[in-house]
């Protein structure tokens, strides 16, 4: 994930409202969100290149997110990928701090990355960067390639309207709003760019919530529900490039439409 947004515990009928972008080369396969065959309550998508995945959720309502964090100075080319950091928290069974706990002494040996990990009433931020984890109370927040909040251009924008589309209704969240917010092309203007290491045209190219580029772009817009109910919706829309134009993005290919009750 590149961008993410989300409400947590604030809306009168949805303890968790999550919006999000996957941002990644268009040559790296991925397989689309599914519930996985040898993981049978597991419903997330997959890097097929390294074997994790970027987001998930399970029945029993474990749920995790990761983001890089974008430092080309500090790379290390041989760093595991940071996919299996999501994946191990879904298929585990510890609670958040005692994963995160047990996370911390090697958290150095992965590139940057911000982690979201919890489960209904105990969501929980870590990044390699602050190395320290964080228990979220409830609100409203931003996450894109540096850590929780910082204010990028794209992370203010995406918050302020998910915070529109949550008060317009408080039976029903308007889904197709959310995907709405998730599609949203307009640059930064140059002065409210981020300096991350990049080259500044890269880092325009980059600014926008929803990003197209010709070797990399947004790939999938992913939404999470969460009732107070424990009813889960999670639904994936999948973005293909024409060829032979790999400027372009268009259209959205089939996507994943899932519902389902958390089982405790």
């Amino acid at each position: 994930m590149c961008l993410i947004a989300f409400s947590y515990q604030q809306h009168p009928s949805y303890d968790f409202i999550f919006i999000a972008n996957r941002d990644e080369f268009y040559g790296r396969p991925t397989r689309p969100a599914q519930f996985w065959e040898d993981h049978h309550s597991l419903l997330a998508g997959k890097d097929l290149k390294e074997g994790g995945t970027w987001m998930g959720i399970t029945e029993r309502g474990r749920f995790s997110a990761l983001t890089n964090y974008r430092n080309p100075s500090t790379r290390k080319e041989d760093a595991p990928s940071r996919g299996h950091l999501v994946l191990d928290y879904l298929k585990g069974g510890n609670p958040p701090e005692l994963y995160l706990r047990r996370l911390h002494p090697k958290a150095d040996k992965y590139n940057g990355f911000n982690l979201l990990v919890g489960a209904p009433g105990n969501l929980m931020y870590y990044s390699n960067k602050s190395n320290q984890a964080t228990a979220l109370d409830a609100g409203l927040y931003g996450l894109s390639n540096d850590v929780l909040d910082t204010s990028w251009p794209k992370t203010k924008q995406a918050k302020q309207q998910l915070s529109a589309v949550i008060q317009q209704d408080e039976d029903s969240i308007d889904k197709d709003a959310l995907f709405e917010i998730l599609q949203n092309e307009k640059q930064a203007a140059d002065d409210q760019l981020p300096d991350t290491g990049i080259p500044k045209e890269l880092e325009r190219a980059v600014s926008p919530i929803f990003i197209k580029t010709e070797k990399y772009g947004t790939r999938s817009s992913t939404i999470v529900l969460i009732s107070k109910e424990g009813e889960v919706t999670f639904e994936e829309r999948r973005y293909k490039k024409e060829a032979p134009r790999l400027r372009t993005v268009t259209g959205m290919s089939s996507g994943l439409k899932s519902k389902y009750t958390l089982h405790p």
